[in-house]
């Protein structure tokens, strides 16, 4: 079946083709490069894994049921708007909440494989192509496993958010060689990193929790690209320069606060975006959420030198501000940890019932003897 057959509404059959600007750099530089850059292409290298072996797609997933959170995830919960709903229609609401998180997902990681794709292009250090290049294989890989799941487990698609969209055209567009690694590295993937982070550890469902704890994997890499080519490039702008990539990040970040509302899927279920927009602002549960989704972002900026009074007041006024207290290295190391976890378990678990097969057979051959 077609993607094109599953999306909520109809979107363009033809590409969406944003016009590149910036230089294609070639070094004759092939020396070593950076240490802590090389060991991240070596890790990058040793890390690389099949989605049709490393992920259980055997599992069962309900499409009205896809992570098994509680329904004060949604944010209409409690609401005159929730009372109207069958149950059969809150199952539907489920569905379509679940199907617009991982659309986004899978778009941002479409996204992200061609801006691993141009920074490949653009960088001007062999070391940082190394590595981006790795990155654009990990992001083919994510957006395998999220349509995958979308198609065959969920059977509804949306079309990409608009302020997501309007992002991945600043990013890509402009011809500044480290502003795909802002406008990506930084501020959309470490937004899905969070995200991603508190939908593994809330869902109460296998696959979904597969899927997230080995894609985090990854972008744990990712972000520490980011953030070691940024911090060693941006003590070399001038203060102008700087506040140019602070704009940008302000910026980003406003979009990327409005694009996690999931408006559209409120307009599918008839329910005014603005009411829901309200709804969302005094609920508890929904601004811890957003919260937690700034969680990679704040300490991340304020990692590569971007820490102006400026950003400081827009983290602020955000809510987020207290997330630039939180350590990255730590956060990225339980990453690595839950994946690696993960898969202990499930081998253990395929190893013992190896064992018991073999038991049973050697049991069965000792009655018949």
């Amino acid at each position: 079946m077609s993607t094109h057959e599953l999306y909520t509404e109809p979107v363009p059959t033809s590409t969406w083709d944003v016009p590149l600007a910036g230089d294609a750099r070639f070094t004759w530089e092939y020396d070593d490069g950076r240490d802590r850059l090389l060991a991240l292409y070596q890790k990058g290298k040793d890390r690389q894994w099949d989605s049709t072996k490393r992920i259980d797609w055997d599992l069962e997933v309900d499409p009205h049921d896809v992570l098994g959170v509680p329904d004060q995830s949604l944010a209409i919960y409690g609401s005159k708007y929730w009372d109207m709903l069958s149950p059969k229609e809150i199952g539907e609401l489920r569905r379509h909440s679940a199907s617009w998180q991982f659309s986004q997902f899978v778009h941002g990681e479409q996204g992200a494989m061609i801006t691993a794709a141009r920074i490949v292009e653009s960088v001007p250090d062999l070391d940082a192509k190394f590595y981006s290049a790795t990155q654009a294989m990990d992001e083919a890989r994510h957006v395998e496993l999220f349509s995958r799941l979308l198609q065959d487990k969920i059977g509804l698609v949306y079309p990409i958010n608009t302020k997501l969209q309007d992002l991945l055209q600043e990013t890509l567009t402009d011809s500044r060689w480290d502003m795909p690694y802002l406008g990506m590295q930084v501020l959309i993937e470490g937004l899905a990193l969070a995200a991603f982070g508190v939908i593994r550890d809330v869902t109460t469902k296998p696959l979904p929790k597969q899927i997230l704890a080995y894609v985090m994997q990854d972008e744990a890499r990712h972000v520490a690209f980011g953030r070691l080519a940024l911090r060693d490039y941006y003590k070399q702008l001038s203060p102008a320069e700087l506040r140019e990539r602070e704009e940008f990040v302000i910026e980003g970040c406003y979009l990327m606060r409005d694009r996690i509302r999931g408006r559209e899927i409120w307009t599918n279920f008839g329910i005014d975006p603005a009411e829901v927009d309200e709804l969302v602002k005094n609920s508890p549960y929904m601004r811890m959420f957003q919260g937690l989704l700034f969680s990679r972002i704040v300490p991340c900026v304020k990692d590569i030198g971007l820490w102006s009074e400026r950003i400081r007041a827009t983290f602020d006024e955000m809510g987020v501000l207290e997330a630039s207290k939180g350590d990255l290295d730590a956060l990225m190391g339980r990453d690595e940890e839950i994946a690696e976890r993960l898969d202990a378990e499930r081998f253990a678990a395929e190893e013992a019932a190896r064992k018991a097969e073999v038991d049973a057979v050697i049991a069965g051959e000792s009655t018949v003897g």
